[in-house]
């Protein structure tokens, strides 16, 4: 086994994973799994830049994920950014400053890397021969893979949850104005994902990242967010709806005193869940299959 750590750093949250992995394998045992939400993509569909605002509450995060990683000894780290970091003129800041904190320069991976990563790690644990089609929803961009054990279509697309929020809602809750042009992005973007995905041919949809899970967390009714409860949850498209349409007629302050949502999550989750609505829709899927596993996954295994 190879103790390796991974850092996927995204629109919203950075997140961490400290695991003992087996190369040959592919077997993967957890040491430490955290999330801390910076909102690195604060505003950058607006300005095209990283605000120094978000820069520095991403170093900070950065800084305490350093002090966990050589507390456990981690030989190798891997450090990958999404999204945000593709879209900003100012990444060379952000890149210099990880170098600083990490010693690692971090990848400013494609969309395409993105999704392979995030089926690698979502679709390990799963068996049978059915095709899958897994989407990651995340802050700036959702990504779409189908395959088996090995991916063979991959897209990913400009909908996220802080960039459809940042650029339609101005209301709390949001209008059925608003709504609606969060549904029309999200529609056009499933148009140009089926352009190199076969979206509506898979057997199996299976979600990922933080506005599914809470949306599953919702529909299981849970009293607090617990991840073993979540993973591998099969959530119908009926209660996709129900929570959806619960979060539309909610405000910001009902949205806080629900405990599966993350306090970084209570004024996106809106546009998260709508995403997830529309895929599950245009999919045609009676369910979806949640994972807890997925992209970080998928790059602590790329480590190793």
């Amino acid at each position: 086994m190879t103790r390796v750590a991974g850092i996927d750093c995204g629109t919203n949250s950075i997140r961490l994973l400290v695991a003992d992995v087996h190369p040959e394998t592919g077997e993967l045992v957890e040491l430490d799994r955290r999330m801390t939400i910076v909102r690195l993509g604060q505003g950058v569909d607006r300005t095209g830049r990283l605000a120094p605002e978000a820069l520095e509450r991403t170093f900070a995060a950065c800084r305490a994920y350093a002090e966990v990683i050589e507390e456990l000894g981690a030989e190798r780290l891997r450090f990958v950014a999404t999204s945000a970091s593709r879209d900003a003129e100012n990444r060379e800041e952000f890149v210099n400053g990880v170098v600083e904190i990490l010693g690692v320069e971090p990848e400013v991976i494609t969309g395409d890397q993105e999704a392979a990563f995030s089926f690698t790690g979502a679709t390990g644990e799963l068996h049978g021969d059915e095709t899958r089609l897994v989407v990651d929803i995340g802050g700036g961009s959702t990504e779409f893979v189908t395959g088996n054990k090995d991916v063979e279509a991959a897209r990913s697309v400009d909908i996220g949850c802080v960039r459809l929020t940042e650029r339609h809602v101005r209301h709390d809750p949001p209008t059925a104005e608003e709504a609606d042009a969060i549904r029309a992005d999200v529609r056009a973007a499933l148009d140009l994902a089926a352009e190199t995905v076969p979206i509506d041919t898979a057997e199996t949809l299976v979600g990922l990242a933080g506005s599914v899970t809470t949306v599953a967390a919702m529909a299981l009714g849970l009293p607090a967010y617990d991840s073993e409860k979540i993973h591998h949850a099969r959530i119908s498209a009926a209660q996709v709806a129900e929570v959806t349409e619960r979060l539309l007629a909610s405000t910001h302050a009902e949205r806080a005193a629900i405990p599966v949502i993350h306090p970084g999550r209570v004024d996106v989750i809106i546009a998260g869940a709508l995403v997830l609505r529309e895929i599950v829709e245009r999919v045609g899927a009676h369910e979806v299959v949640v994972s807890e596993h997925d992209i970080l996954d998928g790059i602590a295994l790329s480590v190793a």
